[in-house]
């Protein structure tokens, strides 16, 4: 059972009774605390009925003043000092940078309360995919796909002057290339990664690009509002996390009635070379079960259809291209293969306690794909599902 109010003051609250969750989003901004009484006493209530932990959710409240913060941390104390027998479980997140500060300085007075970071660690291969070695190479890889996307993009509903989102954007050059070539009139480029935040910024700098809003954000749990976008994308992301269904939410909730989602999603066990084909099957099929060992799926591109029906969009649309090595200069593809190799059967492998033999064996596939897309003979192919659905209306 949930019990939701809302106020007209910018923020509102929700108790879920089936998971003791308390959870507060917008901006507190009091006068005077008497203003928040409502929503305290509901908090009261909350912990009255609670057995055992009360979570208090505060990972989407963007602004809070001193004033609110008073209130809200002494009805938590008082509440820890008369029900001896409850923990409260305060849950924050990075995004908001201060919210973790300010209510960690709780749990010195009082050890019953609990503060944690939802998203310090985002999802299981962050230390792989964020900072290790893709960002030198995630242009190329974007503008590989990007031969295939540009006139896709329209079959998929991107029009000029839309409002758009590129979520889990990157390094931003998708977002780039989509201004460039249709125009929008404002993007909203969201990541969580700050150092492929600040290389697009960077980037947008230097070539005086315009009209794209480069924002730190936990994709499982925007700060952005309701019902905002018509076109959102998610390129190559619902893959890597241990829990897609929570990021196909959120864009749903950010997209407009009638606008549509994007998605991109691999399946590699599906990437295929000649020569040395058998050699290269290979190390991709254990490079899938290499990502299932760190909960993340790169065979996620043919399931995007029910992903995307599960989620509650409707008019599915669905198709599938192959990136080869004959897109453009043939050793684009090779350095792809490259880094993928570096990162995949480096640190990936090696702590999941794979023994040198069999990443040597491993590493192998990876060269002879580079050898089939260098081969003057040669074909190499790298496939990718794109899918897009509706918001009903």
């Amino acid at each position: 059972m949930t019990n939701t109010a809302i106020q007209n003051r910018g923020f509102s609250w929700q108790f879920n009774e089936n998971n003791q969750e308390f959870a507060v989003q917008g901006a507190l901004r009091p006068q005077r605390a008497e203003e928040l009484s409502t929503c305290l006493d509901e908090l009261k209530g909350a912990a009255q009925r609670a057995r055992g932990r009360l979570y208090l959710n505060v990972r989407r409240l963007v602004r809070m003043n001193n004033v609110a913060f008073k209130a809200l941390a002494q009805t938590l104390l008082d509440t820890v000092a008369k029900r001896p027998d409850l923990n409260i479980h305060v849950t924050t997140s990075s995004v908001v940078g201060w919210a973790t500060q300010k209510f960690s300085s709780l749990q010195d007075q009082a050890p019953a309360i609990v503060v944690s970071e939802y998203d310090s660690d985002f999802y299981p291969g962050q230390n792989f995919l964020e900072e290790g070695g893709f960002i030198p190479i995630l242009r190329t890889q974007t503008n590989l796909t990007w031969h295939h996307e540009k006139t896709m993009l329209a079959r998929h509903g991107l029009k000029p002057n839309m409002l758009v989102a590129d979520i889990c954007c990157g390094i931003g050059d998708f977002a780039v290339l989509m201004q460039k070539e249709y125009e929008p009139d404002r993007i909203v480029a969201l990541d969580h990664s700050k150092s492929s935040l600040a290389y697009a910024r960077e980037v947008a700098a230097e070539f005086g690009i315009k009209g794209i809003d480069y924002v730190y954000g936990d994709a499982s749990d925007m700060l952005l509002e309701d019902d905002q976008f018509d076109f959102v994308t998610c390129r190559h992301a619902l893959q890597v996390f241990d829990r897609p269904e929570l990021i196909l939410r959120e864009l749903f909730r950010i997209c407009k009635p009638g606008g549509r989602v994007y998605i991109t999603n691999e399946k590699n066990s599906h990437c295929l070379g000649e020569p040395r084909a058998d050699s290269i099957q290979k190390t991709y099929t254990e490079l899938a079960k290499l990502w299932a060992h760190f909960n993340m799926d790169i065979e996620l591109g043919p399931k995007s259809r029910r992903y995307l029906l599960d989620a509650g969009f409707d008019d599915i649309l669905m198709e599938s291209f192959m990136v080869t090595n004959l897109d453009g200069n043939p050793q684009d593809f090779a350095d792809i293969i490259q880094s993928w190799e570096d990162v995949y059967a480096g640190q990936m492998a090696v702590e999941r306690g794979d023994s040198p033999e069999q990443i040597a064996e491993f590493r192998k596939g990876f060269q002879d794909h580079i050898f089939a897309a260098l081969h003057p003979k040669g074909y190499a192919g790298w496939p990718i599902w794109a899918a897009s659905g509706r918001k009903p209306l």
